[in-house]
């Protein structure tokens, strides 16, 4: 079954569906600033377009673009910039 979750004012949209081992979102994020909080640890991947982010307060922002992924510590905050639309596809656990 597929899932659908939209988030600051329908800014960011995603569907969650179950891989052959993890959970997971795709989604697409319009321009603007968002701040995320996550529960389990988490891989993002962009497939279009870039994601600027920045893990903690202490940390430099770093731009990833498609074909990239990062890693989100559970139980975290992050904050991301995006300047173009874009698509994702996140993993959790």
């Amino acid at each position: 079954m597929l899932d659908t979750n939209e988030y600051f004012d329908g800014k960011v949209k995603s569907i969650a569906f179950n891989t052959e081992t993890l959970p997971a979102t795709v989604g697409v994020m319009a321009s603007g600033d968002y701040v995320f909080n996550t529960g389990k640890k988490e891989k993002m991947t962009v497939v279009s377009g870039s994601l600027t982010i920045k893990l903690s307060p202490d940390a430099d922002k770093i731009t990833y673009t498609a074909g990239e992924s990062f890693d989100i510590p559970a139980n975290s905050s992050f904050d991301v910039n995006v300047s173009v639309e874009t698509a994702y596809l996140c993993l959790y656990g």
